[in-house]
């Protein structure tokens, strides 16, 4: 195995908010750790953590 074998996930998150309001996680809509004004799709700690684990690489 060389060092290109790796999965290659989109890590690219939205800024972090210094403070409220939070944009809502789009699963379970509890406060997310990004600001309200972000475009788009914003997790909660939790759930993002969820979402990592699913979606990594087995092997």
């Amino acid at each position: 195995m060389n060092e290109n074998d790796y999965c290659l996930i989109d890590a690219t998150r939205p800024p972090r908010a210094d403070g409220p309001p939070y944009a809502e996680c789009v699963l379970c809509r509890e406060p997310t750790e990004y600001p309200e004004s972000y475009k788009g799709i914003t997790l909660c700690p939790v759930c993002e953590w969820q979402e990592a684990q699913r979606t990594a690489c087995s092997g």
